[in-house]
């Protein structure tokens, strides 16, 4: 199990989706690198060190995982890490079609890597970082819904540090 892995992603922010993702793969792989992509053209919510720092907190007692942030392609950062997997994480249909055109692409950009898809969790397949951000957002508007509120809106989504980190963002 000496095989070193690169989940890439944006991780804006990291939800419970993306944790399970990473938690079964560090039983699966000698090492996981999660990587924070950084495009410089789509700006994000949170800084990449912030989600660095988020994931951390997240992950915190996994002993084969590093954490890093990169930005150009994906194929090319994970040949420099020395990766030969690179992990993607399926909720359904729709990603199983994206992600495998990403998968060939990455094959034909760096033939020494493969992808391995990793289905999440049935609990967390509706769950992305833009539909939490989205309700993070729209109940910041609504000015007369409690902090306490909107935390429990995004239970069971993301962690109790996005959902303190979302609150002082839209507050």
């Amino acid at each position: 199990m000496d095989t070193k892995a690169l989940y890439a992603g944006s991780f804006d922010p990291v939800t419970l989706g993306h944790i399970d993702i990473i938690k079964r793969s560090s039983r699966m792989f000698g090492h996981v690198v999660v990587a924070v992509g950084v495009n410089p053209q789509k700006p994000g919510l949170f800084t990449p060190n912030e989600r660095i720092d988020l994931i951390k907190l997240a992950c915190k007692g996994l002993k084969n995982i590093s954490f890093t942030s990169f930005s150009g392609l994906t194929a090319d950062f994970a040949h420099q890490e020395k990766c030969t997997v690179l992990l993607r994480g399926l909720r359904d249909a729709q990603d199983f079609g994206f992600e495998m055109q990403m998968a060939h692409m990455n094959a034909h950009l760096e033939g020494t890597i493969d992808t391995v898809f990793v289905p999440c969790h049935q609990k967390f397949a509706s769950i992305s970082s833009s539909l939490v951000k989205e309700i993070a957002g729209c109940l910041a508007q609504g000015k007369s819904k409690a902090p306490e509120k909107m935390a429990a809106k995004l239970d069971g989504l993301v962690t109790p540090a996005v959902i303190k980190k979302l609150l002082l963002k839209f507050s």
